[in-house]
């Protein structure tokens, strides 16, 4: 039961996290879209409490950015955004708790890191998905306009490639801190009060 109440209790304060994380992160812009420093929060969840709270912490996420971030997407179709940006962070939450929990055992740096690489990739892989099934044609306009002969050249160069790479990075260099805070929570022993 203690478990079960420090996974409720951890994945509730990273809940809290990752809402004022993503409402500040409006402000941090490269390219169209805002830089998420939300991916490290929801990849020690998973790491910490497992796939469940990877995923809803994911799916918090992107609550968060359709009320801060996805407007000129819900203009073309509420449905389409809402199932893109929360598809894509609760995928995101979950894949890293996958396979962090695959790479544990083994060797638990690489889950880490491994984890911390994974979450902005889907993240990243799904907006692109759902941008090319629901809004092509919208994607094609845009394209044009800015002088791409390409949608995809634009998708990558135009939209996310920046951010992608400002994501990952950070990502990255931040799972060591991710190592060290979760080996630091997962040593503290739980007492009874």
């Amino acid at each position: 039961m203690r478990e079960k109440t420090r996974a409720l209790v951890g994945t509730g304060i990273l809940t809290a996290i990752v809402v004022v994380l993503q409402a500040l992160a409006v402000g941090i812009r490269f390219g169209p879209f805002s830089v998420t420093f939300v991916l490290i929060p929801i990849v020690i969840g998973a790491a910490l409490y497992g796939w469940k709270s990877g995923a809803w912490l994911g799916f918090v996420f992107g609550v968060v950015v359709l009320f801060t971030d996805a407007g000129a997407f819900m203009a073309i179709s509420v449905p389409a955004t809402i199932a893109c940006c929360i598809g894509k962070g609760a995928l995101a939450g979950l894949a890293a708790g996958i396979v962090y929990k695959a790479l544990e055992e083994k060797d638990y740096c690489a889950g880490v890191v491994s984890a911390a690489v994974v979450c902005p990739v889907v993240n990243t892989g799904v907006f692109l998905l759902g941008c090319l099934l629901f809004f092509y044609d919208t994607i094609a306009q845009w394209a044009a306009g800015a002088g791409f002969e390409s949608v995809g050249t634009y998708l990558i160069v135009g939209m996310v490639g920046i951010n992608f790479i400002v994501e990952l990075a950070t990502n990255i260099v931040l799972s060591t801190v991710i190592v060290r805070l979760i080996k630091i929570i997962k040593r503290k022993p739980v007492t009874a009060e």
